[in-house]
């Protein structure tokens, strides 16, 4: 396959609204389809074709992939057509390839149908933001509404740093310089420790994976900085236990109780088909860090009495649960109900809140 054929599919796909393009060798390529896969119209992949789009992407016409002893995440972009985010990896002797696709525009969080308490987040001066999802649920996106936010409304210095850059920022009413880790930086840590000598008033970074980057980040957000990342967890309750658990056992309830004193907000994202089938729609679960918070992260032991603090906190904080979102969404025509109670996270207790409505 050649870079025209390539630029082709690519192409194709962003007409047709997919968020992923896979390539394996045997495989037709398929297009993810508001969260379904669906093969194109096109040969099988030989070993020859997948080498050879990994060439187009690494823009290095001899590259092969002997030369790749692990995955590589890089970006790639077509003038006028849009930009990627692209995984390379090895498996089975061949080379397989995932594309993600990111729009140009940064859509606004009313744009996104997310909800309007975000803005009130992103307004913080200090603290850490976790956004979190399982793979694909628009952890990405969210965090690029939450910068397309502050570029629109702060006079602030914004540090990203990212593996690979995905969305790009032109200045707004902020100054945003974007750090690419492998070319920008060695990695995240040490373009997090630089970050703390820009003087940033807000810091991105693209994902937490290990006990040194959660480590900065803490220490970013204790030292007057709003610090917004993302973390691949599926809800609130274990986004704590996950961050946590990245220090060693020593360290945990130290971690614990900084992240208690430093945490603005969780927020976590399912995508779902909306009723119409045609377009996809977030389901959001949102923490808050009030005093009440704060003590059962602090204590470790009542942390599933978050939900009931999420529960009742929506009133007053915004704060709401995954279920209390989907019966939202299903009461206002939305969703399907069946779609809505498969993605709940107590599925029987949802099922008697509709029943009783």
């Amino acid at each position: 396959m050649d870079k025209e054929q390539l630029h082709k599919l690519l192409t194709f796909g962003i007409q047709r609204g997919v968020s992923d393009v896979h390539f394996a060798v045997g495989h037709r390529p398929h297009y993810r389809v508001k969260g379904d896969l669906m093969a194109a119209k096109y040969a099988p992949m030989t070993p020859e074709d997948t080498q050879d789009i990994a060439r187009v992407l690494f823009q290095q016409p001899e590259w092969d992939s002997s030369q790749m002893l692990r995955e590589r995440d890089l970006s790639y972009s077509i003038p006028g057509v849009g930009r990627f985010r692209v995984h390379i990896f090895n498996q089975r002797g061949s080379v397989g390839i995932v594309i993600r696709v990111i729009p140009y525009e940064v859509r606004s969080f009313e744009a996104l149908n997310l909800p309007a308490v975000l803005s009130d987040i992103v307004g913080s001066r200090r603290g850490l933001v976790l956004v979190t999802g399982a793979t694909g649920m628009g952890k990405s996106t969210t965090v690029a509404a939450m910068l397309k936010y502050i570029n629109e409304t702060r006079h602030a210095h914004v540090v990203t740093i990212e593996d690979p850059i995905e969305f790009l920022f032109a200045h707004g009413k902020a100054i945003i310089t974007q750090r690419e880790v492998g070319s920008d930086t060695a990695s995240y840590q040490d373009g997090l420790v630089a970050a703390l000598r820009q003087d940033p008033d807000v810091i991105m970074v693209g994902e937490v994976r290990e006990q040194e980057t959660a480590e900065t980040c803490l220490k970013a957000a204790e030292t007057g900085h709003l610090v917004i990342s993302a973390i691949h967890t599926t809800d609130v309750m274990r986004t704590v236990d996950r961050f946590t658990s990245m220090f060693p056992a020593e360290a945990r309830d130290s971690a614990r109780v900084r992240l208690a004193d430093c945490l603005t907000a969780v927020v976590s994202l399912r995508l779902l088909v909306n009723k119409s089938g045609l377009a996809l729609l977030p389901a959001v679960e949102i923490l808050r860090a009030t005093r009440t918070v704060r003590e059962y992260i602090r204590r470790g032991d009542r942390l599933g009495d978050l939900v009931n603090v999420m529960r009742q906190g929506r009133d007053l904080y915004g704060m709401q649960t995954f279920d209390q979102h989907l019966l939202e969404l299903y009461q206002s025509g939305q969703l399907k109900l069946e779609v809505a109670k498969s993605s709940a996270s107590n599925p029987e207790e949802f099922e008697r809140s509709v029943t009783y409505e």
